[in-house]
């Protein structure tokens, strides 16, 4: 029975064994010096509160032992007490470094919920993060990255976790299960069809845990675009489809590319964003609905019906209940 019971203490983190350590020697040092001197420490609270005050500080002088055997009870403790206390403060600190190590390194669990991952570390992902930071984004944000060796956001409220995206186990460690946005970018140190193939399988694995998860992949190849739909992505990003896009704008028309940088950057007063139609706009015309949110300073240039968006639709277009309406506003 014993041996069970010591089998089973020693399994106990460090930090634990110690702390009761001390408060047994804390204890039967304070029941002690009681009935060595009952005058002097009335009550064994009484003389563990001098055995706290002794190995924790250099005594305060309010009671203390006024018989040879009182005294040598007391050098006892000042070496075998200091010693346990300190040793206590010393796994404390240990054990408060281990763990900080174990964030900055990607090692420990993340346990919030109803947060955003963000799977990948390159320059789209920091970007990413970055904004959100600065917008005040009220979701917490976990990162998932098997290149880097440290969180490189340390001081700001990001969490690392370092591994292989496409495993249970990593994903876990996220919470995935409780997350509420999935965001998975390419991987930039393979060639693009085998990033292609890494990010859907790694969306297989989200959606494996998580099927309600709001995944936004990235995509660079065109022909893995269904593929990734398949998977269950709620939105595909062709970034190599976007850029040339771009690109191709800006040799038509010049200064375009600065242009939808700007429509689309949340930092700037006014950005391009999708907003559902209210039930009391259901029927109006597009013209109608147009001047009516201009005077909240909305600018209406299209809407989004299911798959299909539409830029400068007819004017005469009525507004349907299940619409979402692309603005320029605040």
């Amino acid at each position: 029975m014993f041996q069970q019971i010591y089998y089973r203490f020693l399994r106990w983190p460090v930090i634990f064994r110690v702390f009761l350590l001390a408060l047994l020697v804390i204890f039967i040092f304070g029941a002690a010096i009681h009935y060595i001197e009952p005058k002097s420490f009335p009550s064994i609270f009484v003389g563990v509160w001098w055995a706290v005050i002794t190995t924790a500080t250099v005594g305060y002088g309010d009671v203390y032992p006024e018989t040879v055997k009182g005294r040598i009870l007391g050098m006892l403790l000042v070496f075998i007490g200091a010693g346990v206390v300190s040793a206590y403060f010393a796994s404390l600190a240990a054990t408060t470094v281990r763990l900080q190590n174990s964030q900055v390194k990607g090692k420990s669990m993340f346990s919030g919920k109803n947060h955003i991952i963000i799977i990948g570390w390159n320059g789209r992902s920091q970007s990413v993060i970055e904004q959100l930071l600065q917008t005040k984004f009220l979701h917490q944000i976990v990162l998932i990255d098997d290149t880097l060796e440290e969180n490189p956001f340390p001081n700001r409220q990001i969490h690392f976790i370092k591994g292989k995206p496409y495993i249970d186990q990593t994903l876990r460690k996220a919470n995935i299960s409780e997350s509420e946005f999935v965001l998975i970018t390419s991987d930039q140190n393979k060639t693009e069809t085998h990033a292609d193939m890494g990010t859907i399988l790694t969306l297989l694995a989200v959606k494996g845990i998580h099927p309600a998860a709001y995944c936004v992949v990235e995509i660079l190849t065109s022909e893995n675009f269904m593929n990734a739909k398949r998977g269950g992505a709620d939105e595909v990003i062709q970034t190599n489809m976007q850029s040339s896009y771009i690109m191709m704008n800006s040799i038509l028309s010049h200064g375009m590319s600065d242009t939808i940088i700007t429509m689309l950057d949340h930092l700037n007063d006014n950005h391009l964003k999708l907003i559902p139609a209210m039930p009391e706009w259901e029927g109006l015309s597009f013209q109608a609905l147009s001047k009516l949110i201009q005077k909240d300073g909305m600018l209406l240039i299209g809407y989004k019906h299911g798959e299909n968006t539409k830029i400068n639709p007819p004017l005469y277009y009525r507004i349907k209940k299940s619409d979402q309406l692309l603005v320029i506003s605040k």
